[in-house]
């Protein structure tokens, strides 16, 4: 099978989906004669013209709300945020009006719109620039969450959010976007609400999504040379979750960590955490942990920036903590 990286996974959903049907447009800072700010819309200005990818100005509240009146007349705009960071801006056409239209009008207006862009660290970017804002968004109903980890989900995943009746927010990383990964030429799509067994295991389940996955799949593989085994899940998405494949794992293996790279507090990890000692309480053999970044305001100093994310060190002593517990 070829293998691409995760920005042309991101271009070549966007434009399968374009040819696919001429309502969807996608529309956003330098997406149309920069080819991205990520070069995740690479060709498409060129394939599709200025009516359909449109470069818009620095003003998210603005084009968020031009996106969301266009789906309400038959449009399906891809919006895409420079960094969710600035999504703050337009947060209120997201939550105000996109999750709630459907509900506000009787179910006579559909919002079929696509919110993309990176989340989390990417490097020294400083403390406005570091943000993990999946839970915020996973609160909210009406919205669906998506967090890919590899370019395969990537495109299956945001296949599958375009052709969606409803609103979707679909959250990569920086760091991801020039990762390489199998990804087949015949179309394919993957379903929201559903979670991946990265690595089957026996002993230890861990549960996480996004680009910290790999983080999860380095420690499964340093630990199995010990003998320990790892179950990872990769959520994939975060509004709906799939608990009941979390539950069935936990319910094999008796422990859980979950690692996130976002604050502690009203974390994915901690509606896991809940679930999981509401479903499965009496298979757990050690009470659950649960691995967040510090809670403070990401630093620029890399050495700081270092403490701040959970790592592969802090995982390795996780699982060891609820396997050899007492």
């Amino acid at each position: 099978m070829r293998q691409i990286q995760f920005r042309e996974a991101v271009a070549e959903a966007m434009s399968e989906e374009m040819r696919h049907d001429q309502n969807v447009i996608l529309m956003g800072e330098e997406v149309a004669e920069y080819n991205g700010a990520y070069k995740a819309s690479k060709g498409m200005l060129d394939e599709f013209g200025p009516k359909r990818v449109l470069d818009t100005p620095i003003a998210e509240l603005g084009f968020a709300g031009i996106a969301v009146g266009a789906a309400m007349n038959g449009l399906r705009p891809i919006v895409e945020f420079m960094t969710f960071n600035f999504s703050m801006v337009a947060i209120d056409q997201i939550i105000n009006n996109a999750a709630k239209m459907r509900q506000m009008s009787g179910g006579q207006f559909n919002i079929p719109i696509v919110f993309r862009g990176p989340t989390a660290s990417a490097g020294q970017l400083a403390a406005t620039h570091s943000q993990a804002f999946e839970s915020w968004y996973a609160n909210c109903p009406g919205l669906k969450v998506v967090v890919p980890s590899n370019p395969y989900d990537m495109k299956g995943l945001l296949k599958a959010a375009i052709r969606d009746e409803d609103p979707v927010i679909v959250m990569e990383s920086e760091q991801m976007y020039g990762d390489k990964g199998e990804v087949p030429e015949e179309e394919y799509t993957i379903p929201l609400g559903v979670a991946d067994i990265k690595r089957a295991g026996t002993d230890v389940t861990v549960v996480s999504f996004g680009k910290i996955i790999k983080v999860a799949l380095q420690a499964a593989e340093e630990l199995a040379e010990e003998g320990i085994s790892l179950e990872v899940i990769d959520l994939r998405t975060v509004r709906p979750i799939d608990y009941d494949t979390v539950i069935e794992s936990v319910k094999k293996t008796n422990r859980l960590v979950c690692l996130e790279e976002a604050w502690p507090l009203g974390s994915i990890s901690t509606e896991i955490t809940y679930m999981v000692q509401k479903r499965a309480f009496d298979y757990l053999d050690a009470p659950v942990i649960r691995l967040t970044t510090a809670d403070t305001p990401a630093a620029y100093a890399p050495t700081l920036l270092e403490a701040f994310l959970p790592n592969k060190e802090q995982l390795i002593q996780a699982v060891k903590q609820v396997l050899y517990r007492d």
